[in-house]
Protein backbone atom coordinates (compact mmCIF):
# COMPACT_ATOMS: atom_id res chain seq x y z
CA UNK A 1 0.00 0.00 0.00
CA UNK A 2 2.62 1.85 0.94
CA UNK A 3 4.21 1.57 -2.60
CA UNK A 4 0.96 2.63 -4.24
CA UNK A 5 0.47 6.01 -2.47
CA UNK A 6 4.23 6.42 -3.47
CA UNK A 7 3.74 6.44 -7.08
CA UNK A 8 0.83 8.42 -7.16
CA UNK A 9 2.79 11.83 -5.96
CA UNK A 10 4.66 10.82 -8.95
CA UNK A 11 1.44 11.14 -11.55
CA UNK A 12 -0.16 14.09 -13.15
CA UNK A 13 -4.25 13.04 -13.41
CA UNK A 14 -6.87 14.97 -15.14
CA UNK A 15 -10.18 14.36 -13.84
CA UNK A 16 -12.73 15.03 -16.46
CA UNK A 17 -16.88 15.24 -15.24
CA UNK A 18 -19.44 16.86 -13.24
CA UNK A 19 -18.22 19.58 -10.72
CA UNK A 20 -20.63 20.61 -8.06
CA UNK A 21 -20.86 22.40 -4.79
CA UNK A 22 -22.47 19.92 -2.42
CA UNK A 23 -24.47 21.85 0.86
CA UNK A 24 -24.84 20.30 3.82
CA UNK A 25 -27.02 21.52 6.37
CA UNK A 26 -27.50 20.15 9.97
CA UNK A 27 -29.76 20.98 12.53
CA UNK A 28 -32.90 19.56 14.75
CA UNK A 29 -36.13 19.22 13.34
CA UNK A 30 -38.23 19.97 16.25
CA UNK A 31 -42.08 20.57 14.50
CA UNK A 32 -43.96 20.77 11.04
CA UNK A 33 -44.67 23.38 9.73
CA UNK A 34 -48.23 24.93 10.48
CA UNK A 35 -48.12 26.46 6.64
CA UNK A 36 -46.98 23.25 4.56
CA UNK A 37 -46.53 19.46 5.92
CA UNK A 38 -42.47 20.05 6.15
CA UNK A 39 -40.00 20.05 9.07
CA UNK A 40 -39.00 23.15 10.48
CA UNK A 41 -35.38 22.64 11.31
CA UNK A 42 -33.04 24.72 14.12
CA UNK A 43 -29.81 24.87 11.65
CA UNK A 44 -26.96 24.09 13.98
CA UNK A 45 -23.98 23.66 11.29
CA UNK A 46 -24.08 24.35 7.51
CA UNK A 47 -21.28 23.70 4.77
CA UNK A 48 -20.71 23.74 1.63
CA UNK A 49 -17.83 21.14 -0.09
CA UNK A 50 -16.71 20.41 -3.55
CA UNK A 51 -18.55 17.43 -4.61
CA UNK A 52 -18.96 15.22 -7.70
CA UNK A 53 -15.60 15.63 -9.59
CA UNK A 54 -14.40 18.11 -7.60
CA UNK A 55 -14.35 15.59 -4.78
CA UNK A 56 -12.60 13.18 -6.61
CA UNK A 57 -9.93 16.21 -8.00
CA UNK A 58 -9.62 17.34 -3.96
CA UNK A 59 -8.88 13.03 -2.53
CA UNK A 60 -6.39 12.78 -5.69
CA UNK A 61 -4.71 15.78 -4.74
CA UNK A 62 -4.62 14.83 -0.92
CA UNK A 63 -3.11 11.95 -2.00
CA UNK A 64 -0.34 13.78 -3.58
CA UNK A 65 -0.86 13.54 -6.90
CA UNK A 66 -0.42 16.56 -9.66
CA UNK A 67 -4.45 17.20 -10.29
CA UNK A 68 -6.14 19.21 -13.39
CA UNK A 69 -9.94 19.63 -13.51
CA UNK A 70 -12.38 19.87 -16.66
CA UNK A 71 -15.55 20.94 -16.05
CA UNK A 72 -17.78 23.36 -16.29
CA UNK A 73 -19.55 25.74 -13.00
CA UNK A 74 -21.50 28.97 -13.25
CA UNK A 75 -20.38 32.50 -12.83
CA UNK A 76 -22.05 32.90 -9.68
CA UNK A 77 -21.42 32.59 -5.68
CA UNK A 78 -21.39 29.08 -5.42
CA UNK A 79 -19.04 28.75 -8.72
CA UNK A 80 -16.70 31.28 -6.84
CA UNK A 81 -17.02 29.43 -4.00
CA UNK A 82 -16.35 26.23 -5.57
CA UNK A 83 -13.22 28.06 -7.09
CA UNK A 84 -11.41 29.12 -4.23
CA UNK A 85 -11.86 25.83 -2.59
CA UNK A 86 -10.15 23.89 -5.61
CA UNK A 87 -7.71 26.42 -5.78
CA UNK A 88 -7.15 26.72 -2.11
CA UNK A 89 -5.79 23.19 -2.44
CA UNK A 90 -4.13 23.25 -5.17
CA UNK A 91 -6.27 21.82 -8.26
CA UNK A 92 -6.19 23.19 -11.42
Amino acid sequence: MKALLQKIREKRVLVVGDVMLDHYIHGDATRISPEAPVPVVNVMRDRRVAGGAANVALNLRSLGAAVSLCGIFGNDEAGAELEKILSENGVA
